[in-house]
């Protein structure tokens, strides 16, 4: 892999491309954290310390998109949203809250567990509750992974991340509500 960080072209490249990597949900990741170390290493701003001030800040910027094509795809989620834009696919996380019913009825059971072990400040039900979400997160990385890299519903994608962006908001307000119980 060569990162020229002097080429406009570079620049441009999607994330996958900028690593080398096949455009796919499901990534080899040891593959990716070693793609990512060479290519932060030729273009990190020490290297062009002795340069021109254009060329500096060319490093400079090259060096951040670096850094921000392997945050995103080092987690699932934001990988799952990338690739969706990348097919022109707006996820709606804001604005489109239609989900399944029995989506809806687990989140009020969800809410309600949570609200219930707050009030007891019963720590032990947060974090079994916790532990819960992490097991629906990671099954629906298996999920995006068949709608995303084999069946190419994107409709379905979206709205698994749609869901999975509601147990990462619900995971944080459990970690949120453990940490004032215990602090």
């Amino acid at each position: 892999m060569n990162v020229d960080p002097l080429n406009a072209e570079t620049f441009g490249q999607d994330f996958f491309t900028l690593f080398d990597l096949p455009r796919a949900f499901a990534l080899d990741a040891p593959l990716l954290d070693e793609r990512y170390r060479a290519a932060a290493g030729e273009v990190h701003p020490d290297r062009f310390a002795h340069a021109g001030d254009a060329e500096r800040r060319v490093a400079l910027m090259m060096a951040t998109r670096v850094n921000e094509a392997y945050r995103t795809l080092k987690q699932p989620l934001s990988r799952a949203r990338y690739l969706l834009t990348l097919s022109g696919v707006d996820t709606q996380e804001d604005t489109n809250t239609a989900m399944p019913a029995a989506f809806l009825m687990a989140q009020m059971e969800w809410r309600e567990a949570v609200m219930d072990a707050k009030a007891d400040r019963d720590v032990d039900a947060l974090e079994r509750l916790a532990r819960e979400l992490r097991g629906d997160a990671s099954a629906l990385t298996a999920e995006l992974q068949t709608a995303l890299d084999t069946a190419g519903d994107l409709d379905a994608a979206a709205l698994l991340v749609r869901k999975w962006r509601f147990l990462e908001k619900l995971e944080q307000e459990i970690g949120d509500a453990i940490e004032a119980l215990l602090f």
